[in-house]
């Protein structure tokens, strides 16, 4: 062999061995949810989860074949152009899976993007049917579903309530309106006079116009369907002091900890539409310890929580971040989540367990299940 030749691979095998094992690449994972704005304490509980979840994994020994797991967590602000947006940085960033979004009506043009290139997407909080409804094959949902909590909302009202008439509002999103508008219909069919069903706009802070309105209607029930607890805290404020009697229900996108908050005295009473969650199980405490860092848990902190973890367990089972090999992973799964019992259907659905919440001395707590009829 020629020596100048001898001499290049010499010279070539010692830099290789100077530079030591390649390192792996780190896995990409990405989050969508409203980091600013009015809806932004839900969206960064979302992404506070999915840290926690990230933590919790890595605690556990990470991912074999990467070198830990970094998270982009991008600002989809509520709105589908800048959800749109959003999806496609990440989808340029080559991440694994998304978990997001918190407004169906963000999460769905996303999801269509992602879907372009089989990216897996995990909703913690978008429970508009349509969600899951359309056909994705990657598309999954950890929460619960519009339609079915819009029939808790309605059997609580006739079955413990005894209301004769109700009075429906909502902001005009995708999610309060839907959500509504299966309360209205529901509320038809168990013979419950729906007075009227009104709405205001996403960002209003003056709501006297329509509590005008329910205060001389007299509804036994008032029922409140708002995209964000800060709107919901400030239409409960202006209807106590207003006068308003109706017993009034609100539902899951209203259930945060800033309710109570802003609104004080004034949340007392009221009654919120959300997921049971077994807050003794031991996926719970686990969920408690690995998001201390980040305070108390929001509404959808938890959620978050599963989602990411059942993204993370897929691709640590399947061995692959291939779409298919994620799927068919995370359609094994049967395990207790830190929110519910995380088992999917073929749709990606993994079903809803709604009861009725109240909050009692400035602290939520269960009221009322629907399953026994019974209060807790």
């Amino acid at each position: 062999m020629n020596r100048n030749v001898v001499r290049i691979l010499v010279v070539a095998m010692a830099l290789v061995l100077a530079s030591g094992p390649a390192l792996a690449a780190k896995l990409k994972i990405g989050s969508l949810s409203p980091l600013t704005g009015p809806y932004a304490a839900d969206g960064n509980d979302i992404a506070n989860g999915v840290r926690a979840a990230i933590a919790a994994i890595e605690k556990e020994g990470g991912i074999p074949g990467f070198d830990g797991i970094e998270l982009m967590a991008e600002d989809s602000a509520c709105d589908p152009k800048q959800a749109v947006a959003a999806a496609n940085k990440l989808l340029s960033a080559k991440v694994a899976g998304v978990i997001g979004a918190y407004c169906s009506s963000a999460t769905i043009p996303a999801s269509d993007v992602l879907s372009e290139d089989d990216i897996p997407m995990l909703t913690p909080a978008s429970t508009n049917e349509k969600v899951t409804e359309r056909g994705l094959k990657h598309m999954y949902r950890v929460c619960g579903r519009d339609d079915d909590q819009s029939v808790v909302a309605v059997q609580f009202m006739t079955d413990y309530l005894k209301g004769k008439s109700v009075y429906i509002v909502d902001d005009k999103t995708t999610y309060s309106q839907g959500l509504a508008d299966n309360v209205k219909k529901l509320a038809a069919e168990k013979g419950l006079k729906v007075i009227a069903h009104d709405h205001v706009n996403q960002g209003d802070r003056d709501f006297s116009a329509v509590l005008t309105k329910i205060k001389a209607a007299n509804p036994d029930v008032f029922y409140m369907s708002l995209q964000n607890s800060s709107s919901g805290a400030l239409m409960l404020i202006q209807a106590r002091r207003m006068g308003i009697n109706a017993a009034i229900i609100g539902q899951d996108a209203v259930y945060h900890p800033q309710l109570m908050e802003i609104a004080k005295a004034d949340a007392e009473g009221v009654f919120l539409t959300f997921g049971f969650i077994d807050e003794s199980t031991e996926a719970y405490q686990k969920f408690l310890a690995a998001y201390a860092p980040y305070g108390t848990p929001g509404a959808y902190s938890g959620y978050a929580y599963d989602s990411a973890t059942v993204l993370l367990k897929a691709i640590k089972d399947a061995g692959s971040t291939k779409p298919d090999d994620i799927r068919a992973a995370i359609m094994k799964m049967d395990f207790q989540g830190a929110s519910k019992h995380i088992k999917f259907m073929e749709n990606g659905d993994s079903g809803s367990n709604y009861i009725i919440r109240m909050v009692k001395d400035g602290q939520f707590v269960n009221y009322w299940n629907p399953a026994t009829g019974q209060t807790y």
